[in-house]
C-alpha cells in the first residue's frame, strides 16, 4: 500500500512500547504509518516486527522530535493528516532525580511538534498523557473533571503539555486535540513478537515481575506495604496495551474541535502482591520479593472512571487481568532478553 492511498498517521515514539502496538493496530485498520523515533528507549527491531505483524510497510525515520528541521522534512515528504504523540521520557523515579531533563525533553519535543504541525496545517493530535496528572486522588474512581495535582516532575510535565494543548486549541479553532490519560498499560501483542522492553532495569511493576519470572532478576522490590489498601501494597488500574492502542484509533475517529481529556482504564484495580501471585501462577515460577520503603511520588490507589471514553469515543477496555499477564508472559518467555534476542 502506498502512502497516498489511505489516511497517513505520524506516530512520534512509535518504536516504543505503546507506540509499537498502536502502529500495528493502525496498519491492521488500513492506515498508513510513519514513525519518528530517536530509539533512546526502543529498538529498531520493534519497527521490523511492526511491519511484519501489520502486514504492511512502515516509514521509519530515526530522528529526535525536538529537531525542527528533521521533523519538518518528514511532514514535507509524507501526506500526514494526524499525529499520535508518544515521544518522551516516562520514568517517575528518574523524573524526581533529573527534573530538568524531563521538562526539557517532554515539553521541548511537544512544542517543536506543535510548531511543525501548524506550519504544515496538520491540526489533529492525539496526545499520550497520563493518570499521574491527578496526583493523589480525592475521589475514586477518578473522573476527568477531578482536580489535578501531580506529585512528580513526570506528571507535572504531562499536565503542562495538556495546558499547552488547551491554550493552543483556545487560540485557533482548527486544532482538534484528544488528551488520553492512561492508567497502567501492561501486556503485549498476543503473538509475543512485540512487548515492553525497557532499557536498563524496568521502572514499572509488570515488566520487572516478568523479568524476575524469566530469571533475569533475582528479587522484586515491593515499595511499601503500609498503604490504605486491602493488602497494604499499591493498587493500580491496569489496562491491556492492545485495548490502549485501540483507544488511540477511537480517538482518531471521534476527534472533535477543541481539546478534550479522556481516561483510558478499566475502572478496576489490582495490588502489587496480587500481580506477583498471578504471575507465579501463569509462569509456574516462584518469585522472590522483599518489602522496602515507599517510593517518592507514589500514591496508594489509582482507578479510572472511563465513562467519557466509553460514551464519546465508543471505546471500552475489555481484556481481563489474566489475559494481560498471560500475554506479558508470552512475550517475555519468547524474548527473555527483549528485542536483543
Amino acid at each position: 500500500m502506498g502512502f497516498a492511498m489511505s489516511r497517513t498517521i505520524l506516530i512520534t515514539g512509535g518504536a516504543g512500547y505503546i507506540g509499537s502496538h498502536t502502529a500495528v493496530a493502525l496498519l491492521e485498520q488500513g492506515y498508513s504509518v510513519v514513525i519518528v523515533d530517536n530509539l533512546c528507549n526502543s529498538s529498531p527491531q520493534a519497527v521490523k516486527r511492526i511491519a511484519e505483524l501489520g502486514r504492511n510497510e512502515v516509514a521509519f525515520i530515526q530522528a529526535d522530535v525536538a529537531d525542527h528541521e528533521a521533523l519538518s522534512k518528514v511532514f514535507d515528504e509524507y501526506p500526514i493528516e494526524a499525529v499520535i504523540h508518544f515521544a518522551g521520557l516516562k520514568a517517575v523515579g528518574e523524573s524526581v532525580e533529573q527534573p530538568l531533563m524531563y521538562y526539557r525533553t517532554n515539553l521541548g519535543t511537544t512544542m517543536t511538534l506543535l510548531e511543525v504541525m501548524a506550519e504544515h496545517e496538520v491540526w489533529d493530535l492525539v496526545f499520550s498523557s497520563s493518570a499521574t496528572v491527578y496526583g493523589d486522588p480525592e475521589v475514586l474512581p477518578i473522573p476527568e473533571g477531578a482536580p489535578t495535582g501531580p506529585t512528580n516532575p513526570y506528571g507535572r510535565a504531562k499536565l503542562m503539555v495538556e495546558d499547552i494543548c488547551r491554550d493552543l486549541a483556545a487560540s485557533d479553532p482548527r486544532w482538534r486535540i484528544a488528551l488520553l490519560r492512561y492508567f497502567n498499560p501492561v501486556g503485549a501483542h498476543p503473538s509475543g513478537d512485540i512487548g515492553e522492553d525497557p532499557t536498563g532495569p524496568p521502572n514499572n511493576l509488570v515488566p520487572f515481575v516478568m523479568q524476575a519470572a524469566v530469571g533475569r532478576r533475582d528479587k522484586i522490590s515491593v515499595f511499601g506495604d503500609d498503604y490504605n489498601t486491602p493488602d497494604g501494597t499499591g493498587v493500580r488500574d491496569y489496562i491491556h496495551v492492545i485495548d490502549l492502542a485501540l483507544g488511540h484509533l477511537a480517538a482518531l475517529s471521534h476527534i472533535s474541535e477543541g481539546c478534550r481529556e479522556f481516561n483510558l482504564g478499566t475502572g478496576t484495580g489490582a495490588s502489587v502482591l496480587e500481580i506477583i501471585s498471578a504471575t507465579e501462577r501463569i509462569s509456574g515460577n516462584k518469585l522472590n520479593y522483599e518489602i522496602v520503603g515507599r517510593r517518592a511520588g507514589d500514591i496508594a490507589t489509582s482507578l479510572a472512571d472511563p465513562t467519557r471514553a466509553n460514551t464519546e469515543l465508543e471505546w471500552r477496555a475489555d481484556r481481563a487481568m489474566e489475559t494481560m499477564l498471560q500475554d506479558a508472559w508470552h512475550w517475555q518467555s519468547k524474548n527473555p532478553n527483549g528485542f536483543t534476542d
